[in-house]
């Protein structure tokens, strides 16, 4: 999650750039990753293999040619004219180079340097592609051509509306037609909860009667809660409250200048006091949880605590999704807690420093720069497109802030495995031992995921000291919880009792066709009580409803 702070999409930019606080460790850091790309001896050899290859493409015998999916080659122009089939298999022949300089034996003994390098591997690659230009870009040719200019006239506005008021960064999405509380984070409900950290969201039942154990969802402190409560249609909260299920949700108060303190003990603290209202509103001693990405993390140190403290009998069942407590397997997390990161954001923590949401998802771009940062260069500014209106880039436009003590926390948990190692570290005041909770547990990762990859999250059963049920999808982050049933190409593996190898788990698992959803509702119905009368009203006589859902810490 390097922070940058990219004013254009460079590729000097795109490894360099990060918020001022961090700007020492990270820019050294990202030098010794470029290092790492210019081992003499692998140069020399790649350099032989290169100047090869760059003959057989002159001569027009090199077979180099794109992947099948790579969209940035598909104009007829990239196999059908002589110049520009050279400069895309000269790009290739030495983009291939670039990425196998990133993988040398010697790399390959320290994963977490492997993918240091790899990631300033795939910057540099991704920034020289030859379609991020204009003259290398024969769909711009031919539209600006075929419109008189006017193509090149409206990417040029495009361009200087993000160089004023994007930081330099193409625009990811549409944002106009899309309003959280109407169709995004629409789901109705009530807040019944507000202090300092967070909102407490209870939503209106859609049936006539509920299970007796409620659940409760803690969202990454991160991003926003509503990726979970997207669209209707496309939220897994409208999904699950239409099965039956009792349906709480926390929501974050983007932090501001004066909230850099918070952190873990802060964000646990208030999921106990959430916990808490949950049951006195519900009348149920015991609930689920649902922690989401850093949620997760948050919520099995919680259960820890709970077990050490004597109150682990609340909760019933854990979920957690596309969430990180492992980090023995290679994670990019891991890969950027280098000690001098570790040192420099530890005294960020110390001044109290807040980092801006904007440099977050920037961060999160450049992590996919083919896909997030140089696509929306060819669309907005080479092709003259507005960028799309998208539900998902619409959520993931709207940042939150992250305090840096938490950020300092999270950093040193995953850089020293801290989670699954009993007693390497304590919430509030008690050292945690995840082998200790015994409450039953569902596991999702997703297969393409680059922000918590599939394996550190499968690990998650192997930790935790109940029955484990695993899926994994195949998708990315995201696109893993947006997965409603009837979802083209949606599928998932799930089947065999998970063990202590993720790969022998997959190779056994079962493919099925179509939306995990329904197999996690059911999975948690059998886990949430009896069924009962929903109830009529939100809320209790302690905790009277304060306003409707979504709330107002969503909007801030």
């Amino acid at each position: 999650m390097h922070f940058v702070r990219a004013h254009t999409p460079s590729a000097r930019e795109a490894i360099a750039a990060v918020p001022d606080s961090l700007e020492g460790a990270e820019r050294l850091d990202a030098l010794r990753a470029l290092a790492d790309l210019a081992d003499p001896g692998a140069l020399a050899a790649e350099s032989v293999r290169v100047a090869t290859g760059l003959a057989l493409v002159a001569i027009g015998a090199s077979d180099a040619a794109p992947s099948p999916t790579d969209r940035r080659f598909s104009d007829p122009a990239w196999s059908e004219n002589l110049l520009y089939r050279r400069w895309m298999q000269a790009y290739l022949v030495w983009a291939d180079a670039v990425q196998r300089l990133a993988s040398t034996p010697r790399l390959r003994e320290d994963w977490r340097r492997e993918s240091r390098a790899r990631a300033a591997a795939t910057k540099l690659v991704d920034a020289a592609a030859p379609n991020n230009v204009l003259l290398g870009n024969p769909t711009a040719l031919k539209r600006a051509f075929d419109t008189g200019g006017s193509s090149l006239l409206r990417g040029w506005r495009n361009a200087l509306h993000d160089l004023r008021s994007n930081g330099g960064m193409p625009s990811q999405v549409d944002r106009r037609p899309f309003k959280v509380g109407e169709s995004l984070a629409a789901t109705p409900g009530s807040v019944i909860y507000r202090d300092d950290l967070f909102e407490l969201l209870e939503y209106r039942p859609t049936t006539a009667r509920v299970r007796s154990q409620p659940l409760l969802m803690v969202p990454p402190q991160i991003n926003k809660h509503y990726f979970l409560d997207l669209a209707p249609g496309r939220s897994l909260t409208e999904y699950l409250v239409g099965r039956g299920i009792h349906y709480f949700t926390m929501v974050w108060r983007n932090p501001g200048s004066e909230h850099g303190h918070w952190g873990i003990d802060d964000y646990v603290a208030a999921q106990l006091r959430a916990m808490d209202v949950v049951r006195e509103v519900s009348g149920s001693d015991r609930l689920g949880l649902l922690g989401a990405c850093a949620g997760g993390l948050t919520n099995a140190l919680m259960l820890g605590h709970l077990v050490a403290d004597g109150g682990a009998e609340a909760v019933s069942s854990a979920t957690f999704a596309i969430s990180m407590l492992d980090t023995r397997y290679p994670n990019p997390v891991g890969a950027i807690a280098t000690e001098r990161t570790l040192e420099a954001v530890a005294g960020a923590a110390a001044r109290g420093e807040v980092f801006e949401g904007e440099h977050i998802a920037r961060a999160f771009a450049w992590m996919r720069p083919n896909d997030l940062v140089f696509n929306y260069v060819v669309n907005n500014w080479l092709l003259g497109d507005d960028p799309p209106a998208f539900d998902i880039l619409a959520w993931n436009n709207d940042g939150a802030n992250l305090p840096s003590q938490f950020y300092s926390d999270m950093l040193d948990v995953y850089a020293h495995n801290r989670a699954a190692t009993p007693g390497a570290i304590e919430v509030l005041g008690t050292p945690i031992d995840l082998a200790r909770v015994d409450c039953d547990n569902f596991v999702v990762a997703g297969m393409k995921d680059h922000l918590t990859p599939w394996m550190p999250g499968y690990m998650t059963s192997q930790l935790l000291g109940g029955r484990s049920e695993v899926v994994v999808t195949t998708t990315g982050h995201i696109q893993t919880m947006v997965n409603p049933p009837g979802k083209p190409r949606a599928r998932y593996f799930a089947g065999p009792e998970p063990g202590p190898d993720p790969e022998a788990w997959m190779a056994e698992a079962t493919a099925h066709d179509g939306s995990w959803w329904p197999l996690y509702a059911d999975w948690l119905l059998t886990r949430s009580g009896e069924d009962r009368d929903a109830p009529t009203k939100p809320g209790s006589r302690r905790h009277r409803p304060i306003e409707p859902a979504p709330g107002s810490y969503v909007l801030e």
